[in-house]
């Protein structure tokens, strides 16, 4: 088991007098160099000043007597001089947050208007008292996170088995397996990208970007569709800037067939799709299976989809195999041009071997169109007799 400073400094602390205390805590702060002092005082609560006093006579060799102050001596607690404060500083906040098998909490009140309601309770207290007692009192700053996707169907783990069992069928035969899905959509434009980039010392960041991500400062959207060939470990992104449709999910797939395909699949015999159950990819999206059964007619080769079940959209291969790899890429980089969003995406690599191909699509894709019951039976469908609705094949139709 590792050991946080955290933990160490109180189990320290405990055991040693005024004076070891005082030099421990300095000889931490010059351990740790630049911001030294600041961690320490965090970690540990003992003020600056007597940090800073430490880490003088560290340096200057001055010896202090051997004094420990007597009991009862030094600045009170502000638990004894205000009792009651930390019963009405917890009284003040909401429930607390956090995993009921851990002990880190936190909470979503500011600490300056917690310490507003405290005067008004006539307590005398500053914004940093607030936060020390915080965090004495185990709680700690934390952000949200995106892990809940909703409740999953009860067929999931079959449904993974009879992906998993497909993907073997189609490697074995050396043909063809894509993860397809579309990319969150970018503003493009002079806008502030998630991330950091690492910047000299005293040399200030040599782009600014627009304060605000006003829509209408955008020059457009770009959409990303993705497809990711999982035995080539090859990215292949269609960047539209128009709607992102089912004949646009289709279109991309026929890209990356013409692009690098049918070079690599010259005798393929069929093509897995591994797909979400939701967006222009969907499992109900009825303009995706005929604009597919367009393409099946054109190549000549049967596609089979494999969709995922509601609220597993992150297993699709090609969120953790290509879209983080692209974010990491782009990471703190505006988007300002299509031009730009083509070049970071191309330059997307990394040491297990992923290369990503990413083109321009600058056609207008028509929302709204319906595919009637009598044109949608027509299509030659075969379903599987496991969840047909997820899984099914589309042969290319007689003429």
């Amino acid at each position: 088991m590792q050991w946080s400073a955290a933990q160490i400094y109180p189990m320290m602390l405990d055991n040693l007098n005024e004076k070891d205390r005082r030099l421990y805590v300095a000889s931490e702060a010059l351990r740790l160099g630049y911001g030294g002092i600041t961690e320490v005082h965090k970690l540990s609560g003992i003020s600056r000043v007597t940090i800073a006093h430490g880490i003088l006579e560290l340096k200057t060799g001055k010896k202090s007597d051997n004094r420990i102050r007597k009991a009862g001596g030094g600045r009170k607690r502000i638990a004894d001089t205000q009792p009651g404060i930390i019963e009405a500083l917890i009284s003040l906040l909401p429930a607390p947050k956090g995993d009921p098998m851990r002990s880190v909490l936190w909470t979503t009140q500011a600490v300056d208007n917690l310490t507003e309601q405290l005067h008004a309770k006539g307590y005398a207290v500053s914004n940093y008292t607030v936060y020390y007692l915080l965090r004495k009192e185990g709680y700690s700053l934390k952000p949200n996170k995106k892990n809940i996707e909703g409740i999953p169907h009860e067929d999931r783990d079959s449904q993974f088995e009879h992906i998993n069992l497909q993907c073997r069928l189609f490697e074995k035969d050396n043909n063809p397996i894509i993860s397809i899905d579309c990319k969150k959509k970018e503003q493009i434009g002079n806008f502030k990208n998630n991330g950091r980039e690492w910047t000299k010392k005293g040399k200030a960041h040599e782009t600014n970007v627009n304060a605000y991500d006003f829509r209408s400062l955008a020059e457009g959207l770009a959409a990303p569709y993705g497809i990711y060939d999982v035995l080539k470990k090859k990215g292949f992104i269609n960047v539209g800037i128009d709607h992102d449709t089912a004949a646009f999910a289709v279109e991309s797939i026929r890209r990356w067939w013409k692009k690098d395909g049918r070079k690599f699949y010259a005798k393929a015999t069929g093509i897995l799709i591994t797909a979400d159950g939701g967006g222009s990819n969907g499992v109900r999206n009825r303009l995706f299976k005929r604009e597919l059964q367009n393409l099946v007619n054109e190549i000549k080769i049967p596609i089979t989809l494999c969709h995922f079940p509601r609220a597993m959209s992150k297993w699709n291969v090609i969120e953790h195999k290509l879209f983080s790899f692209i974010s990491i890429n782009w990471r703190a980089k505006p988007l300002t041009s299509l031009a730009v969003i083509l070049e970071l995406i191309s330059h997307t690599t990394t040491k297990s071997g992923l290369t990503v191909t990413a083109v321009p699509d600058t056609n207008k894709y028509q929302t709204g169109i319906k595919v009637s019951k009598q044109e949608f039976e027509n299509l030659n469908i075969k379903r599987n007799d496991f969840h047909g609705e997820w899984n099914y094949t589309i042969a290319p139709q007689e003429v």
